[in-house]
């Protein structure tokens, strides 16, 4: 198997979304970007594959989660997923779900499967009616684009991002019933970033057999332990998805929540969603760096969550964070709005190694290592509350000038 030091999978090193046996994948540009980095990208298997999705929890939502929704709910099955960046087709009207469903009806008659075994996904500006004439031809022309191997899934990874600063992707596999059974994730999302779900689009290939509702609960437990524990900026989008294909070409038995292999292909599910998570925070508009919250000690996993997300969501912490400020003053105000139980007597607060804040009192501390600590590439905050056994791990980044920039010119 390949490399990778988790007990239950390994990681493959050189893995994609088409390791994992039946899907091809690919990209073009049709001309939806200024640039000429691709825009227009897709994944397909070769047979019906058990699907499942989790979508935003902004009311506002774009016209190709309605699709999507629709395909995987009338049968729980797809052949493919359409995706395109440089326009969201978001709050876009009637005309928005009419360039959506074309969009499905055309692929799926371009690869020869059924309309509702497409999924459609979009990324990019709000508010702005899709170049259906460029799209229309960037369809007709990807079926040719398709390829089983590494390059194809670098094509999608280009054609998904928008102000993306790298590609997103991961591969494990592990042993189910004597079989090669693959787990990959590929993943686009770098502003507009806040729980419920993360800003971004996500997508999981996997040849396991496994039926769709056993799948939905997977992604589901993924989703709230990863990308929904991450936070760039606070803004929840209109486009959110993240989209799930099981090929079932493994040829293990059908896993179950009692299949004896559940927990590890559990575990690989989840891995995959975490790193794909972390690269999405890591890469957040302007960021110099991946910032961890670790609280523990909190009366249950939920309190904790809530209280990693509000250190995490944090603007004055974020900042502190990019001025190298070993300021725990803003990190214990976060966890004191966090709106969940805290006894504000036994509150330890690190930086690393390095304790800030012991009991609630603070100590002396080495300020010339802390400095030296924030300005690393990779900064994690504990947080332990000493209460119950509660506890939770969110990521997000440094806010920095360049984000700023970035956004306040994102349209032009």
């Amino acid at each position: 198997m390949g490399q990778g030091n988790h007990s239950l999978f390994s990681v493959v090193e050189d893995g994609s979304i088409t390791t994992p046996i039946g899907f091809t994948a690919g990209g073009l540009h049709c001309g939806l970007k200024k640039s000429t980095r691709h825009d227009l990208g897709a994944i397909v298997c070769e047979v019906p594959a058990a699907a499942a999705g989790v979508y935003t929890t902004n009311v506002f939502q774009a016209a190709p989660l309605l699709v999507t929704r629709e395909s995987i709910g009338s049968g729980g099955t797809l052949r493919a997923v359409l995706v395109n960046s440089g326009n969201a087709n978001a709050c876009t009207g009637k005309q928005g779900e009419a360039d959506a469903y074309e969009m499905r009806a055309r692929f799926a008659e371009a690869i020869g499967v059924s309309a509702d075994h497409v999924a459609v996904a979009s990324t990019g500006v709000i508010g702005e009616l899709l170049k259906m004439d460029k799209v229309r031809a960037g369809i007709d022309g990807l079926p040719g684009k398709l390829a089983g191997d590494r390059t194809g899934a670098d094509h999608f990874c280009q054609a998904i991002l928008t102000t993306d600063l790298v590609q997103k992707m991961v591969c494990v596999e592990l042993e189910i019933d004597g079989k090669r059974v693959s787990v990959a994730g590929a993943a686009k999302g770098s502003g507009m970033i806040h729980p419920n779900m993360a800003t971004m689009l996500g997508f999981v290939t996997t040849d396991a057999a496994i039926g769709s509702e056993a799948l939905q609960q997977l992604l589901r437990q993924a989703t709230d332990l990863t990308f929904n524990m991450i936070t760039v900026d606070g803004d929840t989008s209109t486009n959110d998805m993240l989209v799930a294909m099981a090929s079932g070409l493994a040829g293990n038995n059908e896993l179950t929540p009692q299949h004896e292999s559940w927990a590890a292909y559990a575990a690989a599910v989840r891995y995959v969603c975490e790193v794909l998570a972390k690269a999405i925070a890591r890469d957040g508009e302007g960021a110099t760096k991946l910032v961890e919250v670790q609280v523990r000690g909190a009366v249950s996993d939920d309190a904790a969550q809530a209280i990693a997300k509000t250190v995490i969501g944090s603007s004055l912490v974020k900042s502190a964070v990019f001025g190298a400020d070993a300021n725990w003053g803003r990190i214990i105000a976060a966890v004191g709005r966090a709106g969940q139980p805290v006894n504000p007597e036994t509150v330890d607060i690190r930086l690393g190694d390095i304790i800030t804040l012991e009991q609630s009192r603070p100590v002396v501390f080495d300020e010339a290592a802390a400095l030296e600590y924030l300005k690393g590439d990779t900064v994690v905050i504990l947080v332990d509350l000493h209460m119950e056994d509660g506890q939770a791990t969110a990521w997000g980044c440094d806010l920095t000038y360049d984000y700023v920039r970035i956004n306040a010119a994102y349209r032009t």
